[in-house]
């Protein structure tokens, strides 16, 4: 199973549907937001993933209530962190803020997603996998990226734009 993996697109409307088009051409089963998603018009964007798609709230995710309701909506699921999932036998563990990851949450699971930083981390540790694709919000052509997380193997993928 492949996953991907977004985060902290703050409302960069136009961002959004690229991203859509990156997930849905790479045939992505489930679709992970780690947060700073921003107004839910973003949201509406993201409808359009042929993909499930469920995350965690962020700090800039202020307006709860259109959140909220527009995560309804569109059938997405939205939670406070930490969010846990088990797919493909995988005990997966999603946080906005890395520094919420307490040292029990991210021993107990194989994967760790998280944003915030709006840098790309790649970290293999013990069988473990930590992993955030970085900025995609961005308003430059080719820094922006998302992820790929192949949950038989761990291996990971940047789908730049």
């Amino acid at each position: 199973m492949r996953i991907g993996v977004v985060s902290d697109t703050h409302n960069n409307l136009k961002n959004v549907a690229r991203i859509v088009e990156l997930f849905n051409e790479a045939g992505v089963e489930h679709v992970v937001h780690t947060g700073d998603i921003t107004q839910a018009k973003t949201l509406d964007v993201l409808g359009g993933l042929r993909a499930p798609l469920v995350g965690v709230y962020g700090n800039n995710d202020v307006e709860r209530a259109s959140l909220d309701t527009a995560t309804a909506r569109l059938g997405f699921r939205f939670v406070d962190p930490p969010l846990q999932l088990v797919w493909a036998e995988r005990r997966i563990v999603v946080v906005h803020d890395p520094k919420e990851l307490r040292a029990d949450l991210r021993e107990a699971h194989d994967i760790t997603l998280f944003g915030h930083v709006h840098s790309r981390v790649i970290d293999r540790d013990a069988g473990r996998l930590s992993f955030n694709p970085g900025e995609c919000a961005g308003h430059m052509p080719g820094y922006n990226a998302i992820g790929v997380v192949d949950l038989a193997t761990l291996e990971t993928e940047l789908l730049r734009f």
